[in-house]
């Protein structure tokens, strides 16, 4: 059996994207904790162009970007896959995805790694709704992105829901008021997958390790 190893800071989206898709598998890993503001060696040298988490490390070879990760862990390794056989559903995952990551961390960071009451916290809330509307729009009235089951598009964003109480508490705002359907899909996901439920942060903790980087970059 392949030796595995994820590099990862508890709090990361696209780190704890890995953790649910590993765990899905049923993969045995161990996981080094890094500290984005001194990065470790190992992290640095898997890792040279972007020096960020996550990276998955399978008998010493380095896998990076996490959505790139997800569908290696679909190829390399056995069990329930979370890109659908279909290729146009595949195809819809994967522009689901990418629109999270080009989306999410743009608006997110207009909220979080600004001073409180900036303006660009205001312009980053209406962005983000905005996004999350968009994305209620494609789940419509299913369950699960790709349908009756957590897929590729799921994993993407349900690692941000850790997140949301920081976005609330620093932006102002309720993203369960603004929109409804997404939390529901939210607690659906945590609900209905041990294997969500068992790799994200817990919120507190998520606003709490933000509030200190807010105090380390002078934005408090």
């Amino acid at each position: 059996m392949a030796a595995v190893k994820l590099l990862n800071c508890f709090v990361s989206p696209f780190g704890n994207r890995v953790r649910i898709a590993l765990a899905k598998k049923g993969v045995k890993y161990e996981e080094t904790a890094e500290n984005m503001l001194t990065k470790g060696p190992l992290l640095l040298s898997s890792n040279p162009v972007h020096a960020k988490v996550p990276v998955l490390l399978v008998d010493g070879k380095a896998v990076c970007e996490s959505l790139v990760i997800l569908e290696f862990i679909d190829e390399a390794f056995p069990g329930a896959q979370l890109l659908p056989a279909d290729a146009y559903a595949r195809a819809n995952a994967r522009f689901w995805a990418a629109y999270v990551d080009t989306k999410m961390p743009e608006c997110a960071g207009k909220i979080w790694k600004v001073p409180k009451g900036a303006p660009a916290v205001e312009e980053g809330k209406k962005e983000m709704v905005g996004v999350f509307k968009t994305l209620e729009g494609e789940l419509g009235e299913k369950p699960y992105f790709g349908g009756d089951a957590l897929g590729y598009a799921d994993v993407a964003l349900v690692t941000f829901t850790p997140w949301f109480l920081t976005y609330e508490r620093l932006g102002g705002f309720s993203i369960a008021e603004e929109c409804p359907k997404l939390t529901a899909w939210a607690a659906r996901c945590i609900g209905e997958n041990e294997c969500v439920a068992k790799s994200l942060p817990d919120a507190e903790a998520v606003y709490q390790f933000v509030g200190g980087m807010r105090k380390h970059f002078g934005l408090e």
